[in-house]
């Protein structure tokens, strides 16, 4: 994999440190992996540049914010032509946090936040349902999540 990008294991430390706490300065991480923090700056943007660091966000804890809800919802499509146009409305809808192209009996999955179950209930009925080509849902509401992480990265000889 390393070889395939140009990365190395240094890469590929900071990659690792960064996950685990994105807002640990460079300093930090140079100190840490005994390089300058204008190296692990200009890896980092090269890392940008090659698309394996996209879109850096901070983590919220939604629940924190009112958003007690998490669900899981199947997707069916009328046809898979109609993917691109589905996923092109799915986009607009604030409470869909992900989606993915699936095999198997969906054709979509997504992950949704809401604030409760009637919220859960309006975003269903108002907004996805009447999605052109979406032909009907099912629906798995979370009762916790356990945990969620990035997945550590090893190098080749690190198997």
């Amino acid at each position: 994999m390393a070889l395939h990008y140009g990365i190395d294991n240094t890469d590929l430390q900071i990659l690792n440190m960064l996950m685990e706490n994105a807002f640990t300065p460079y300093t930090e991480v140079g100190k840490k992996l005994f390089i300058s923090p204008g190296t692990v700056h200009v890896r980092m943007n090269k890392m940008e540049k090659l698309g394996i660091v996209k879109n850096p966000q901070i983590q919220i804890d939604l629940t924190k914010l009112g958003m007690d809800v998490t669900a899981f919802i199947g997707v069916y499509l009328i046809r898979s032509d109609m993917y691109d146009k589905v996923v092109t409305q799915l986009k607009k809808i604030d409470e869909v946090l992900s989606c993915n192209y699936t095999t198997g009996n969906y054709s979509l999955f997504l992950k949704i936040v809401c604030r409760d179950t009637q919220h859960l209930r309006e975003v269903l009925h108002d907004k996805l349902q009447k999605i052109e080509g979406i032909s009907r849902t099912e629906t798995l509401i979370s009762l916790e999540e356990s945990f969620s992480r990035q997945m550590k990265i090893k190098s080749e000889k690190g198997k």
